[in-house]
């Protein structure tokens, strides 16, 4: 059986973190987001793999050549939709197919239960159904999908992962797959509705903290690098090459931490952290429930919780941020949020910044006791 992996969007609301990456390359528990699309598929034993790639793509076919697979790679030049980015792909393909989106997570048990039916979607349910394809079941058969809607008369969803026919390019009318399912159903064919196992997409840039949470629970605990033998390790933890964990920190699993980095001593790291390689931190700071990229630096005495950091960050001593609820304005819409920080690319931050549900976009930079509180600072932008 193929399976098509749709990896040529940006992920705007996932914005600034794709700035320079498109959604399914964000690391995640120090994986890029495709690789456990990828992983479940392998798992199920489907090594056929076309990817439709697009925005920053070569990101992904990078990625993609580091590995053992015979993955095809087709170029989406504009971003015009899903069912676009996969007519790209309709030459390539042989017979039915699997079509899964490449920047959410799912596991291989939910790959195995819809791989077995023809002409099926998998659906889940989810608190924010407004934000995907809502979906009314009947018998255990697709009645109506609708493209996020202002209202939701259901909170089941579509995950964006089908079980398709070859003829299924036959029904495309327009940019988006959601459509052409609808016109199967309108034209009387039965599209069967999977209920997922584990599924999640990330949505908002906060999402990925909860994302993290979600895939160190499968990480595997080893450790390449060197512990002080007065640091305290606790919990599942991957500790990798060249890393150095300095006296008396303490790290309390989950937590991942990449290459040659250098911790402590003196520091506190607290479950659900995913930390990339070539990162820095410096004594008596405390980091928990938090993303950090490659080669990013925080020096001493800060507090980073509920944040997602992205690479070559600068945060000098006695940064902090604190969760907190308030309303973020994404693309033209009010919308709930709930978490400490978010940080682009080359973000640089003076000292005793504070940072409450706030976003800062790439190469920003902020002067020391800044206060950043329910709002988005833009790219390239000088705080003072």
């Amino acid at each position: 059986m193929q399976a098509v992996i749709l990896a040529a969007g940006e992920g705007r609301r996932v914005r600034p973190l794709t700035w320079s990456r498109p959604k399914a390359m964000i690391p995640v528990a120090n994986r890029p987001i495709i690789a456990y699309t990828i992983d479940a598929l392998v798992t199920n034993g489907i090594r056929d793999i076309i990817v439709v790639v697009g925005y920053r793509k070569e990101h992904v076919t990078r990625f993609l050549n580091q590995l053992d697979l015979p993955i095809e790679v087709v170029i989406q030049e504009k971003q015009l939709g899903t069912a676009h980015a996969l007519q790209q792909a309709e030459s390539q393909i042989k017979g039915d197919f699997l079509l899964l989106p490449g920047d959410n997570y799912i596991d291989a048990q939910s790959v195995a239960k819809i791989k077995e039916i023809k002409n099926a979607v998998l659906v889940k349910e989810h608190p924010n159904p407004s934000n995907f394809g809502v979906i009314t079941v009947r018998d255990g058969r697709v009645d109506s999908i609708v493209e996020k809607p202002d209202h939701a008369t259901s909170f089941l969803v579509s995950t964006g992962i089908y079980s398709l026919p070859t003829d299924f390019f036959q029904y495309v009318r327009g940019n988006d797959v959601t459509e052409a399912i609808s016109c199967m159903i309108e034209n009387g064919i039965d599209v069967h509705a999977v209920t997922a196992d584990d599924w999640q997409d990330a949505i908002y840039p906060w999402d990925l903290i909860r994302l993290n949470q979600r895939l160190l629970r499968h990480m595997p605990a080893t450790r390449e690098g060197t512990s002080s033998r007065h640091a305290t390790i606790q919990g599942p933890t991957h500790i990798g090459k060249g890393t150095t964990i300095g006296p008396n920190t303490v790290i309390s699993g989950p937590v991942i931490i990449g290459n040659d980095c250098t911790i402590g001593p003196n520091c506190c790291i607290l479950p659900n952290t995913s930390i990339g390689s070539r990162v820095t931190i410096e004594p008596l700071s405390l980091i928990g429930n938090t993303i950090l990229m490659d080669d990013t630096s925080i020096a001493s005495h800060s507090r980073i919780m509920d944040s997602v950091i992205g690479e070559r960050c600068v945060l000098a001593d006695h940064i902090s941020t604190g969760t907190t609820e308030g309303f973020l304005e994404i693309e033209g819409k009010p919308t709930h949020s709930h978490f400490g920080a978010i940080l682009g690319d080359n973000v640089t931050c003076g000292s005793f910044a504070r940072f409450r549900n706030g976003i800062v976009g790439n190469n920003a930079t902020l002067e020391g006791n800044r206060v950043v509180s329910s709002r988005i600072i833009p790219d390239d932008t000088m705080v003072i």
